[in-house]
């Protein structure tokens, strides 16, 4: 099967994810230290620097680490899933969506094999958002809201063209 060329933008996408996050949790890991100071206040009260192992999926459900495994298989799955959809579609905004989803769902598999937990240090509960979340988490749920935002649009324009065809004929 010959991979149509816009499908390669989601790769890209994904991969420009997955390398972003996993430079980032290298940093807070590494040369930053993060797991000994467990919190850094960067622009105070508004965003810091925390520590948090998360042992399930996005705002901690299932953290109990039991479904770690099942969690990875599931991740993975999908973004085969969402590998192929970006192989039979031509919309843009749809490809970024998938792209953002696929990189950032492998970006927390990484963790979850090399770790047993998804590293999170992104804190901005001084706004009133209590998660602590990563690059990752945050191209998901930029990637979901884009879905979202294609499939009005879609739905729009078929709406839209129907009306035309409607007085046309």
């Amino acid at each position: 099967m010959k991979i149509p060329r816009i499908a390669y933008a989601a790769y890209g996408f994904a991969l420009a994810v997955i390398v972003l996050d996993q430079l980032s949790k290298a940093w807070v890991v590494g040369p930053l230290n993060l797991p000994e100071v467990r919190h850094i206040p960067v622009w105070e009260p508004v965003f810091a620097l925390t520590w948090v192992r998360n042992f399930g999926v996005s705002f901690g459900l299932f953290g109990d680490g039991s479904a770690r495994w099942l969690l990875t298989l599931f991740s993975i799955g999908v973004s085969a899933v969402l590998a192929v959809w970006a192989t039979r579609t031509n919309r843009r905004l749809l490809i970024s969506a998938l792209g953002l989803v696929m990189g950032g769902a492998l970006g927390n598999v990484i963790d979850r094999i090399r770790f047993g937990y998804v590293v999170d240090f992104l804190d901005f509960s001084g706004l009133g958002f209590p998660w602590v979340f990563n690059i990752a988490d945050a191209a998901i749920n930029i990637g979901v809201a884009l879905l979202i935002l294609d499939a009005l649009l879609s739905e729009r324009a078929a709406k839209r063209d129907a009306a035309g065809e409607n007085r046309a004929g």
